[in-house]
């Protein structure tokens, strides 16, 4: 059982390609825990063991690592760096106390660098910079510490710089000495001094005083230093001759904060905030993170961070606030797919529970003695949909259990079921998520799928105010039908919350009121399905004044046909026409593609809002947007942006379509009524 003390836990986090997988598996054969260096490209790394992985070549999921450096245990969380499954890497910042942002020396900041260091200082975590393939050819070096410190800012300093062609690294924290053809290394040592000792006001006052400060002082308050956020260290590495490696091993175990020297984590529970202390003799305290399934036994694991408290396998645990409890069973300690049983779990550590299907990220798990939630970071919402059809009969019930097991690994992916289209639609955060999520439902369930763009939700309503009148008269041989309604209706405001307002206005009994519920079910059959092609109705004033009826054949459903049928008479006569969602849409991009992102907005019927300016060059370009126009934007913007663009879109509101568009959408409407 690790000492609190000697635990570090880090997150690897940052774009694809920059090498956070290699870097994981040169620290474990670096440190004796794998006896040969894994490969992406030949499948042998330990981290990337899922068949999805290992097909595609880039990670999918977040992995658990753990190695053992100078007397520390170091937890690893290894995680995706495809936007599409930014979902996974947000859910594992919780769980680390520092997350190391990786770059490719080559490739630079990319947009999902910027996303995820955001967020890791959004939750308060201490950063560290890996600047990885630091030999690579093409690499600028000096320019691209520049392009940090102007995105990230200038307390990124560096902690060491490549020597010898990138074989070395020289240590930048314990002196000036040495040299490196990137930049002076005596200035690098100042300038990553005056960062550290920012955090510590005594140390600060020696230095302006002319004290020289020693490695001893400045190792002392390195790690307040980065938790107060005054130094993120830069550090180099090539994974794959393992050079730097052992120097970031140092770093981590040396300067990196452990779970007891970082702020307390909090639990809320309304306005309620309890702080959670890594003691291990305090109460039990922790939050799921991770949930996977085995690719062989498809058997459920669950990922804990334990903040306080020790959890062993007899332990009555609790899930947020159910009042049944249940028992852990064994304790795992994960190494990729490989899992090994430990004693317990104690604060501060990072453990794997297994075949409890009840646990979903983000659950507190506790003796019962806390309450609360800790606090996660924001998920993009899911902007990209495909509409899913079961590929063989009879399969509906076992695709829905499948998809609720892989919502439950992945935050960003979700299911619903349209109520106004019927279509089971599956949402994610591009093409490549979704079809990365059918291709594990196939192979794990061996369940097949037909998928099509869903169906736009569009809305009718009318413009004008008419009268409807209809009488409902039958005749059988036996008991007859019969009623009678008139109303009138007219344009609510747009939005209106409920959709229909409706008042029932006979005067002198010319329809019984036993009779207005039927009538009532007959306007609101029309409103389900609409008079224009086949969607709801909305934003519509209805008043029932006039009728007659019976006294012996006017019946229940006589007046629900009446109610009907004055609806659509009136409907018709008030000139109904269709209305669009339209969406608020934000679009992170390189300033360079301004004009052409504005230009292909405005061919989408888009209305530019605003813009905001990032560091390093980037905007946020706001609009709003039929989403009718944007259901294919996810590769058109990739595709004018060379993949470095991003967006995330919100319903905003609805809004008339133009003639030409709802032309379009009725001769749709009427060609699939004639075929069906």
């Amino acid at each position: 059982m690790a000492n609190v003390d000697d635990i570090r836990n880090v997150v690897l986090l940052g774009h694809s390609g920059a090498g956070k997988t290699s870097l994981a598996e040169a620290i474990l054969h670096n440190t004796g825990k794998s006896n040969r260096l894994g490969v992406v490209e030949d499948k042998t790394t330990v981290s990337d063991y899922d068949e999805e992985e290992k097909d595609r070549g880039h990670s999918v999921h977040s992995s658990l690592l753990h190695t053992t450096h100078n007397g520390k245990t170091i937890n690893i969380v290894d995680t995706p760096g495809y936007p599409e499954f930014v979902g996974a890497a947000l859910a594992s910042i919780p769980a680390a106390e520092t997350s190391a942002i990786v770059i490719s020396a080559s490739a630079g900041i990319e947009m999902n660098t910027r996303k995820l260091f955001a967020a890791a200082t959004e939750a308060g975590k201490a950063r560290v910079i890996i600047i990885n393939k630091m030999d690579a050819d093409n690499a600028d070096i000096p320019v691209l510490i520049s392009n940090i410190q102007q995105t990230f800012g200038q307390q990124c300093r560096c902690a060491n710089l490549p020597a010898d062609d990138g074989i070395n690294v020289i240590d930048c924290i314990a002196s000036g000495d040495g040299s490196s053809p990137v930049k002076d290394v005596a200035q690098a040592h100042s300038d990553l001094i005056e960062s550290v000792i920012e955090a510590d006001d005594d140390l600060m006052e020696s230095y302006l005083g002319g004290e020289e400060i020693g490695p001893e002082k400045v190792a002392s308050v390195f790690a307040k230093a980065m938790i107060a956020g005054t130094i993120i260290p830069i550090v180099f590495t090539n994974a794959r001759s393992e050079s730097g490696i052992t120097e970031l091993l140092d770093l981590i175990t040396n300067c990196a904060p452990s779970p007891s020297q970082v702020e307390p984590a909090k639990l809320i529970d309304g306005e309620n905030e309890t702080e959670i202390k890594a003691d291990v003799a305090g109460p039990l305290a922790g939050i799921v993170f991770r949930i996977g399934f085995d690719p062989r036994s498809s058997m459920k694991y669950a990922a804990v961070r334990i903040f306080s408290g020790e959890l062993k396998s007899d332990t009555s645990m609790f899930r947020n606030a159910d009042k049944k409890a249940i028992r852990p069973g064994h304790i795992l300690k994960s190494q990729g797919a490989e899992n090994e049983e430990i004693d317990s779990g104690t604060a501060g550590d990072i453990i794997t529970l297994a075949k409890l299907d009840e646990l979903v990220v983000g659950d507190l798990i506790s003796e019962g003695k806390v309450n609360g939630k800790f606090t996660m970071p924001a998920f993009p919402m899911p902007m990209f949909s495909l509409a899913l059809e079961p590929a063989t009969r009879g399969d509906e019930q076992k695709i829905g259990t499948a998809l609720t097991k892989l919502t439950e690994e992945d935050l960003c992916f979700k299911v619903t079921r349209d109520a106004q289209t019927k279509e089971l639609v599956i949402n994610g955060l591009g093409d490549l998520h979704l079809r990365v999520m059918l291709s594990k439902m196939e192979k794990r369930f061996k369940l097949s799928v037909n998928t099509k763009p869903p169906k736009i939700p569009y809305r009718e309503t009318i413009a004008s105010k008419a009268e409807g009148h209809y009488r409902h008269k039958k005749q059988t041989g036996g008991a007859g039908q019969f009623g009678e309604v008139y109303l009138r209706v007219e344009p609510a405001e747009r939005g209106s919350d409920p959709p229909m307002q409706y008042s029932w206005d006979i005067f002198g009994g010319s329809i019984p009121s036993q009779f207005e519920a039927p009538v009532a079910k007959g306007i609101n059959d029309v409103m389900e399905l609409g008079v224009v092609a086949g969607f709801p109705l909305q934003d519509v004033k209805v008043s029932v004044y006039d009728g007659k009826y019976h006294p012996v054949d006017s019946k229940e459903v006589a007046f629900r046909a009446a109610g009907k049928g004055a609806f659509i008479d009136a409907i018709q006569k008030a000139k109904p026409c269709l209305l669009e969602p339209i969406v608020n849409i934000e679009i992170t991009i390189p300033a360079d593609f301004m004009g052409d992102i504005t230009g292909d907005l405005s061919s989408r019927r888009g209305r530019v809002q605003g813009q905001d300016m990032l560091p390093g060059n980037m905007i946020v370009l706001k609009a709003q947007v039929p989403l009718a126009e944007v259901a294919n934007y996810d590769s058109s913007l990739k595709s004018v942006t060379g993949g470095q663009g991003s967006f995330s879109i919100t319903l905003s509101h609805y809004e008339s379509v133009p003639s030409n568009v709802q032309q379009q959408v009725v001769a749709q409407y009427a060609k699939k009524e004639s075929e069906g």
